[in-house]
């Protein structure tokens, strides 16, 4: 439920906050007091596009919350998404803050936390559901009326869709490999000569850096025994060798170290250094036993050199690159090989064909059974709106082709008396008619909606009279089991409603503002009176008249 509404420098709204409660609320003023402004405003806080022209003439950014009771359906999603949850002592509640500056540009919020326009349309789903005042367009729109009997049959879509698009790709890839069928041939019988020059070099991952690592040690194996050699003389088999002369000093300093403190420091470094030329010829000794010349093994190498370069240079490519090549061409040789395989892509298409078959009939069974469910609701409604003796029904007619949606188009059909047969809402229906056609369906469509908030945005122009009363009363019952906002023209509308609302302008020296506030008492009878007196002065008789209009919505109120 939306408890809470503040805008801030919204068109020509300098700043206003509404508190709402349950039942049915209506919002009446006279014709560009501002009333659909509290509606765009409401929709940016819901994640609608944003647009500079909601900022207010001379202000850095317009700015819209919404206070909704959180409903138990959104706690994980919440959770999930690191929203964390506003637990007051009214229960948990749900803020969504929206504002764009002079530039377009936007930001958003929910319960605090920086979020996306994505994450509000998601939170939105789930709290409110908004009815605009041309609903009836959508009437004549397959698309809308699909997802109109989808709805009530329980439909999701998603699955259907996701199986329609695996069966085109593979219907698209059986037709590539059928009109391509000789040049991917012709594409595999290279590729597939290629690799095998290359298998049988066999090039490994980091194997061209080895070998030429290695190739280069050999080549100069004899200059690297003689300079080992050479060394290791230096060190310990020459004379004078460094290994002696270095025990020669730390002899000589030894035995005199005891008479002068300073020069410890130097004999331990001496000792140290001793320690690491002993570790030095160590080591170049064990080199020189296995560092003896190869010339078979470096033949071996430079061949293989040679093999390598010779690939490199025909592929245009550096030696290093041949493996990563070779893999390249192999898994581009397995996609050739699949996408040619003809009897298998055929079966794989004929697959997909029969999982996506499956589903669009289980979305048929379901749309049989829902449709003439709906039609009797909304025919129920119709009744009630001076369209006496009609009748609603969706049928379902067989498409020629199977379709992304279905097995199935939707259409709607109206008979607006009793004894006509029903026939194509399009081709029957006057405007009146559809307007009142429209608000049946919406009012039966918001009995089974799981949004917690209605709002009904001058769904009902182009209809007066008793039928006026009968949207009243219809809105007035529907908000006793949910909430309800209604954008009205009518007098007998806002005379059902719970709480009613009046949105006027005024001009505050050069600026036009916008206010609401709430009307009760005689308020609220000035109001209603207006309504009935068009844009004159409220008289006694239209006075009158909307006390006897409120009285008579008391009295039959629940």
């Amino acid at each position: 439920m939306l408890r809470r509404l503040a805008l801030r420098d919204v068109v020509i709204v300098k700043e206003l906050e509404l508190e709402f409660g349950p039942g049915f609320t209506v919002l009446t003023g006279e014709t560009g007091a501002g009333k659909s402004i509290l509606i765009d405003a409401l929709q940016l806080a819901l994640g609608a596009r944003a647009d500079a022209a909601l900022v207010r003439e001379g202000a850095a950014r317009a700015e819209v919350s919404a206070e909704f009771d959180s409903p138990p359906a959104l706690a994980a999603w919440l959770d999930a998404a690191g929203f964390a949850l506003d637990d007051g002592p009214d229960g948990a509640r749900l803020l969504l803050r929206r504002s764009v500056d002079a530039q377009g540009k936007s930001r958003a919020w929910i319960n605090g936390s920086a979020a996306t326009v994505a994450q509000l349309r998601e939170a939105a789903d789930a709290l409110i559901d908004i009815h605009g005042q041309h609903a009836w367009q959508s009437l004549t729109r397959p698309a809308a009326v699909r997802a109109l009997l989808d709805a009530e049959a329980g439909v999701n879509g998603s699955a259907l869709a996701a199986a329609w698009s695996v069966w085109r790709q593979r219907l698209a890839a059986l037709d590539v490999a059928r009109t391509q069928h000789d040049s991917l041939d012709r594409e595999r019988e290279r590729l597939a000569w290629q690799i095998g020059e290359l298998d049988k070099l066999a090039p490994g991952d980091g194997e061209w850096d080895a070998l030429e690592a290695e190739q280069k040690r050999l080549a100069h194996g004899q200059s690297l025994v003689d300079a080992a050699r050479g060394a290791l003389d230096a060190l310990a088999d020459g004379e004078p060798a460094a290994e002696g002369l270095a025990s020669r000093a730390i002899d000589l300093l030894d035995d005199v170290s005891r008479y002068d403190a300073t020069l410890a420091p130097v004999l331990e470094v001496l000792r140290s250094a001793q320690a690491q030329l002993e570790d030095a010829a160590h080591t170049l000794s064990a080199y020189l036993g296995r560092a003896e010349p190869d010339p078979e093994r470096l033949a071996e190498l430079d061949a293989r050199l040679s093999a390598w370069l010779s690939l490199a240079r025909r592929y245009r490519r550096v030696p290093a690159d041949l493996p990563a090549l070779l893999q390249g061409w192999q898994a581009e040789l397995a996609s050739l090989d699949a996408a040619s395989d003809l009897q298998s892509l055929e079966q794989q298409a004929a697959a997909a064909e029969s999982v996506w078959r499956q589903e669009a009939q289980r979305v048929s069974r379901l749309r049989r059974k829902a449709a003439p469910r709906l039609g009797k609701q909304v025919t129920a409604a119709m009744q009630q709106l001076g369209m006496d003796g009609g009748s609603f029904e969706v049928a379902l007619i067989d498409e020629a082709q199977p379709q992304a949606h279905g097995l199935e188009t939707v259409e709607l059909r109206v008979a607006g008396h009793a004894g006509s047969t029903p026939r194509a809402l399009a081709k029957v229906a006057s405007g009146g008619e559809l307007s009142r056609l429209a608000l049946a369906i919406a009012v039966t469509a918001a009995e089974g909606e799981a949004a917690s908030t209605l709002i009904f945005d001058e769904i009902d122009a182009g209809v007066g009279g008793t039928v006026a009363d009968s949207v009243g009363r219809l809105m007035k019952q529907l908000g006793a089991r949910t909430q309800v906002f209604a954008v009205t023209h009518l007098a007998q509308v806002a005379a059902c409603a719970d709480a009613h609302f009046v949105v006027r302008k005024a001009l505050q020296g050069r600026t036009t503002v916008s206010d609401v506030q709430p009307v009760a008492g005689e308020a609220r009878v000035g109001e209603i009176a207006r309504m009935l007196g068009g844009e004159r002065l409220a008289s006694a008789t239209s006075r009158a008249h909307a006390e006897a209009m409120l009285g008579e919505a008391r009295r039959e109120a629940p």
